[in-house]
């Protein structure tokens, strides 16, 4: 597994080279992703560092399960980040049927079979940014606003690792959301991000 976590941050490293540090927008890692997703035209990354692109689109019935999570509309931020959770994991099941990225695991540990697609955190936040900027465009975050994705490590505390970001509107807080941890379609960790930087990670 150690090696495994490596291939995938080191993997990150690559992914900095090509990232602003100051970005008044929401930037993506390559120039053929679609930086103005909608449900019927957005770009999903996947083969480790984005390798992989491709094009996609939500059925009707799809997206319209995602917009059901938020009614009613969450009362607190807290409610709302349980919320998002739930559907970044349902993106990544509806998108992992697609894509053969279904039998991705957490961790960058070997799928079940052999065959299928994987995602090291480079795919995995830049696919979450993608899912973030859906939910924001269609109104349906009323506490949260979506921010660049964060690169901890450097070597110098840790091998390199990128989480997707919000930011709580009230309180400033910045909250990372990673789905890396987890197999495709269960619920991504959503934490503070100066508590994610300090090189968090999931009990076992």
């Amino acid at each position: 597994m150690i090696l495994a976590k490596k291939v995938c941050l080191v993997h990150g490293i690559l992914f900095l080279l090509a990232w602003p540090f100051h970005a008044s927008a929401v930037v993506f890692v390559s120039n053929e992703i679609n930086t103005t997703p909608s449900p019927d035209n957005f770009s999903i990354c996947f083969d480790n560092s984005c390798k992989t692109i491709t094009q996609l689109s939500l059925k009707e019935g799809q997206w319209m399960k995602i917009n059901e999570l938020f009614h009613p509309e969450a009362k607190t931020p807290a409610e709302e980040r349980t919320k998002i959770g739930r559907a970044i994991a349902l993106l990544e099941t509806y998108i992992g049927e697609m894509t053969g990225t279904d039998q991705d695991k957490g961790l960058n540990e070997p799928p079940d079979t052999p065959v299928g697609h994987r995602m090291d955190c480079i795919d995995e936040s830049t696919n979450s940014t993608t899912y973030l900027y859906l939910l924001q465009e269609a109104g349906l975050l009323r506490w949260h606003r979506l921010r660049d994705p964060v690169t901890r490590g450097f070597f110098f505390f840790g091998w390199p690792h990128t989480t997707a970001v919000i930011a709580e509107i009230n309180e400033k807080t910045e909250w990372a959301i990673d789905s890396w941890f987890h197999d495709n379609g269960e619920v991504p960790e959503i934490i503070p991000l100066s508590l994610w930087k300090s090189g968090w990670h999931p009990e076992k």
